[in-house]
């Protein structure tokens, strides 16, 4: 006698299909921020194949940003309306494109016209990503999902340089490696499009217990929320906690992607590694990142599975993430030893992505119909810090010849990440 789906899953135990679709998106983004490291990793073999000199190198490198800050909050309002699965999978399908067809461009502004392409490709799978983690994860999972989510960024910056030299140096060839790169990329939308589903109760492999605990835990959630009213996205602006998120991930992003475009040509130049010493310090540095992020998520999931109340552990959290980012980074301006800046550039990026936590912030502020929206304006917000970082280092460093006020830059923004994160309510959710 065949027994029925109730008594099989229960017999199996519960599935765990929704950690499985975000080690998958964990992949994507690292793989995301492998593509856009490998301009970075070919530049000098580039520019020397298209005579281009520095400025025009910075508006190659500098111009993925513009497209990807503008389409921030097109691409969340693609996933609440399409849906989070079609977006993901269209976009990295896309992004690995534009990436393969940077390989067979001839000049300079071809080259640029691929990276505006990479950025519009790549904008969605952030806040379709934070969108997915409102719908699979349960109010003590969502930490955990949204590092897993944004892991990506400090893994896949750990991992892209020496991916992407590693296949240069094999192939022989800028552009046989950014085509294997690019062609990797659409396989892996594919298989993204075949895994990931919109809801626990598409997905083939979801027992019934997995299915009934993420419904349960979605019904409590929305029993405490109160009645969403039928606003536009824009009223969204009215509220301080949306202008928090806002800034505090811009200040977040200028500390990262400061240390991402600039700490390189610092190790480099202040302390005088090789390229293989800052090869090596880099993944270290990096790595460090991902470890943290990945224990920030754990810790704040178990203590809200406590009973913690979320002001009281994001608020928590992210103070002694942003108090000890800035300490460290404020630290190195003072310290010549090079293995002490390592240790400190570690520390630095250990605790600062604990702030990965902050995808988590859409689905508490937002209904759901609205989360992608809330997720797109939050990362435009990163973005602008990531178009502006590198202009800002480079003119204090061109006109000071020193990387200190450099760093009291860092510094500064590690301050303003705690003044915004400290003044989010976590635990209200905006009627609109």
């Amino acid at each position: 006698m065949s027994s029925s789906p109730g008594v099989a899953a229960m017999t199996e135990g519960k599935s765990a299909v929704r950690w499985k679709i975000f080690v998958v998106m964990l992949s994507l983004i690292a793989i995301n921020y492998v593509d856009r490291a490998s301009l970075s990793v070919a530049m000098p073999l580039i520019s020397k194949e298209f005579d281009i000199g520095p400025a025009m190198e910075g508006l190659i490198l500098s111009s993925f940003f513009w497209t990807y800050a503008v389409m921030q909050i097109p691409g969340g309002m693609l996933a609440d309306r399409y849906k989070p699965r079609v977006v993901i999978a269209a976009a990295t399908v896309f992004w690995g494109l534009f990436q393969a067809l940077a390989a067979v461009c001839t000049s300079a502004p071809g080259l640029l016209l691929t990276r505006l392409g990479l950025g519009v490709s790549e904008a969605p799978i952030y806040p379709a990503g934070g969108k997915l983690n409102a719908i699979w994860m349960t109010q003590t999972e969502r930490g955990r999902g949204a590092t897993l989510l944004d892991g990506g960024a400090p893994l896949g910056a750990a991992l892209g340089a020496i991916l992407i030299t590693g296949l240069i140096a094999v192939l022989g060839s800028w552009r046989i490696a950014f085509a294997v790169a690019g062609i990797g990329t659409v396989l892996a939308g594919i298989l993204a499009w075949y895994y990931v589903r919109n809801s626990p109760r598409e997905h083939r492999g979801v027992n019934e217990l997995e299915a009934s605990y993420i419904e349960a835990s979605h019904a409590r959630d929305a029993a405490l929320e109160p009645a969403m009213l039928s606003g536009r996205s824009q009223d969204f602006l009215k509220y301080r906690s949306v202008w928090c998120m806002f800034f505090g991930w811009m200040c977040f992003n200028t500390v990262f992607y400061g240390l991402l475009t600039w700490m390189p040509n610092y190790l480099h130049k202040v302390h005088g590694f090789d390229i293989k010493q800052m090869g090596g310090s880099s993944f270290i540095i990096f790595f460090s990142g991902f470890i943290g992020e990945l224990i920030g998520g754990w810790i704040a999931d178990k203590w809200k599975a406590a009973g913690g109340r979320p002001n009281v552990v994001m608020r928590t959290l992210f103070g002694i993430a942003a108090i000890v980012a800035t300490v460290s980074i404020f630290s190195v301006a003072y310290v010549t030893s090079p293995v002490v800046v390592v240790a400190l550039l570690s520390s630095t990026l250990f605790f600062l992505r604990w702030c990965g936590l902050y995808w988590c912030i859409p689905s508490s502020l937002g209904s759901r119909n609205k989360i992608g929206f809330l997720g797109g304006f939050m990362n435009l917000g990163g973005n602008i810090g990531g178009i502006t970082v590198p202009i800002i280092v480079g003119t204090i460093v061109q006109f000071t010849g020193s990387y200190f006020l450099a760093l009291m830059f860092f510094a500064a923004a590690g301050l303003g990440l705690l003044f915004c994160s400290s003044s989010i309510d976590y635990e209200t959710k905006i009627p609109v």
